[in-house]
């Protein structure tokens, strides 16, 4: 892992997209049978409002660093890495969970966590979306099912949520105006 992505320069938009990987079939009577056949993972692109090259060269730098998508790195996105809810206190699982759970029993919560926010493992690289208010200690319903089991007493990130990703392709391109201001949109791919 090479680090964490820039922050120096805000956002000007974010488009967050989630990718599940099923096979479907449909048969000639219009009936469709779909068969989930395991992954998903988080994509998004960021673009920038016109920067001037002393703004854009951090970012530059940092990803002519990653060698197209050889590194992996974090980044942490304004407003879907933050907590929506009221949440404070040190989250942690309570009691182990296996591979392929949907639901994490957690104490430590103070406040709530909403539907719709992520939230990471220590031990994990992948990240998770609530999918129901959850309020104190209880179940945490989250999606997609673990890709890793979670021990008993591991703590649970649930505002700043730093994402691992990687650059979802090997070319980058920018464009300098006569302005001399640059116009960049960047694409991450979650790497799990």
């Amino acid at each position: 892992m090479s680090g964490t992505y820039p922050s120096t320069q805000s956002f000007s938009a974010i488009g967050f997209t989630s990718v599940y990987y099923n096979l479907s079939s449909q048969s000639i009577s219009g009936r469709t049978q779909v068969r989930n056949i395991g992954g998903q993972r988080f994509e998004f692109s960021a673009e920038y409002p016109p920067l001037t090259r002393a703004e854009f060269a951090p970012i530059q730098a940092f990803i002519m660093a990653q060698r197209g998508m050889a590194e992996t790195f974090q980044i942490v996105l304004p407003s879907i890495s933050s907590k929506s809810g009221n949440a404070t206190g040190t989250v942690r699982a309570n009691g182990a969970e296996s591979i392929g759970a949907t639901s994490v029993t957690i104490d430590g919560l103070t406040g709530t966590l909403k539907a719709g926010d992520v939230i990471k493992f220590n031990s994990h690289s992948k990240v998770y979306m609530i999918t129901a208010d959850r309020t104190g200690s209880g179940s945490l319903s989250i999606q997609p099912a673990l890709v890793s089991a979670v021990a008993d007493d591991e703590t649970i990130a649930y505002d700043s949520v730093p994402f691992t990703v990687r650059l979802n392709n090997d070319v980058q391109e920018y464009n300098v105006g006569l302005s001399d201001l640059v116009s960049y949109e960047v694409d991450f791919i979650e790497a799990i």
